[in-house]
């Protein structure tokens, strides 16, 4: 019970050590989420919804137009006038009565159909008093819109989760370097030890070419290790848009917890605020309007216009020359060749597929979140088993250690105790980092990070 104590105790102090980064991490968040290209990119796409549902509902207010026609016109048709056939009987009865020649005759009237110049200028005002069309197309709009806004915070969401795997992979790499150097420095020191001993005649030639080929093997593990940290802190420079070869900050706060979440629990809170699920359940309710808005296809639209302006064949703008009309406007397709009774069943199928894509997502989402429930769960055991595995390696190295120094163990037996231990220690970064990596998935699947904050 004792030995377990120590372990768990052990743990406790390298994972604060190690993974305990919340206010820096944090502070890289915050940038992340300030400065991502890629967020910025779909926060433009839902700005530009804004605009466009803007556009929509704009189509509700009156719309004022000015327009202005001058005409030149030569030609066409005639139309007769027959004042003369009219009046010239009545003028003859007349000039007979009076005996006198008052009342001359007169000739048809002749003019043509178009005016020779004419000039139109006025301001419509038209209203739509009752159209479906534009409300249903209002909600549909709005209802992508937030579409687009559940695109943006899902990708947030998804950024941080991001942001902080990549922080603690570079962690990682920084902790594989540190192991490395202890290492070079014990794989020096047994170098010389055997150097000297072979200068005594206490060993032969081939130790001391063990010995230089271990540490020239641990070069080649050291350059390896060089160039993913220096690949992680890039992607983690990049992930913030900053320069590739920024410095990134390692906090030394002491601050970690194990996995508290119930399963149940979390899948819940994953249904309730997946953005995932939102963006669907928008599109099932914009599938819903667009549904309704095809049936009232069928009925007629209304509106209201209003005309004032000026009219002649000259321009003049006096109260002889201006006119003011009203107009109401009835609009009904009876009949456009059963193309609305199509597009309704279209809407119906579209609305059935969102329906079932929603049931599926939601499926998905508990099965995700209760894999990684159970991958940090079972991060979490191996964290523990891996510190025990440490603890029993290094005391295991320091006894052979010491036998060989005082050359009671070969070679074979030292480079055998210290690669274990060399592993073990690896094996202990790998899965402290691996729990903080795999919790930031979770974190993210079961929507534990408040993104409004």
């Amino acid at each position: 019970m004792e030995k377990k104590t120590i372990i768990i105790l052990s743990f406790f102090v390298l994972m604060s050590s190690l993974l305990a980064q919340n206010s820096v991490l944090e502070m890289y968040i915050q940038e992340g989420l300030q400065s991502n290209l890629a967020l910025k990119q779909k926060q433009s796409n839902y700005d530009k919804s804004i605009q466009v549902l803007k556009e929509a509902k704009g189509l509700f207010l009156p719309n004022l137009s000015f327009n202005a026609r001058y005409s030149v016109a030569d030609g066409g048709r005639l139309i007769e006038f027959p004042v003369g056939d009219m009046m010239n009987p009545v003028y003859s009865t007349l000039n007979q009565l009076t005996s006198s020649n008052l009342f001359p005759q007169i000739e048809n009237e002749v003019f043509p159909f178009f005016r020779p110049t004419e000039h139109e200028t006025k301001l419509r005002l038209v209203q739509p008093l009752f159209n479906p069309q534009i409300y249903y197309n209002s909600k549909i709009k709005s209802e992508l819109t937030n579409v687009k806004k559940a695109d943006v915070e899902t990708f947030k969401r998804e950024l941080v989760a991001e942001v902080k795997s990549a922080y603690f992979n570079y962690l990682k790499t920084i902790q594989i370097l540190k192991l490395t150097d202890r290492t070079t420095e014990l794989l020096k020191e047994n170098l010389r030890v055997n150097e000297r001993l072979y200068a005594n005649n206490k060993i032969t030639i081939d130790n001391v070419y063990r010995s230089k080929a271990e540490l020239s093997k641990l070069d080649q593990n050291i350059a390896e290790a060089i160039k993913f940290n220096k690949s992680s802190k890039a992607y983690f420079n990049f992930l913030l848009n900053r320069p590739l070869e920024s410095d990134i900050e390692i906090s030394d706060e002491k601050n970690f917890s194990f996995l508290e979440a119930e399963l149940q629990n979390s899948q819940e809170n994953a249904i309730n605020n997946r953005e995932e699920l939102q963006q669907i359940q928008s599109y099932k309710i914009a599938s819903d309007y667009n549904l309704r808005l095809n049936k009232f296809n069928k009925i007629p639209i209304f509106i209201a216009a209003v005309d004032y302006g000026f009219q002649g064949e000259e321009y003049n703008f006096t109260s002889d020359d201006d006119y003011i009309m009203a107009s109401f406007v009835l609009s009904w397709d009876l009949f456009k060749g059963f193309q609305n009774n199509a597009k309704i069943q279209q809407a119906a199928i579209d609305k059935q597929i969102v329906e079932t894509q929603y049931i599926e997502a939601e499926n998905r989402v508990r099965l995700q979140v209760l894999d990684l429930f159970y991958e940090v769960e079972a991060v979490e055991k191996a964290i523990v088993a891996a510190q025990q595995e440490k603890m029993s390696a290094t005391k295991s190295f320091e006894i052979i250690n010491k036998k060989y120094n005082e050359g009671q163990s070969n070679l074979i037996q030292f480079i055998d105790a210290r690669t274990t231990m060399t592993n073990a220690e690896y094996n202990v970064i790998i899965t402290t980092y691996d729990y903080n990596i795999k919790y930031a998935e979770f974190e993210r699947a079961a929507c534990l990070y408040n993104i409004s904050e």
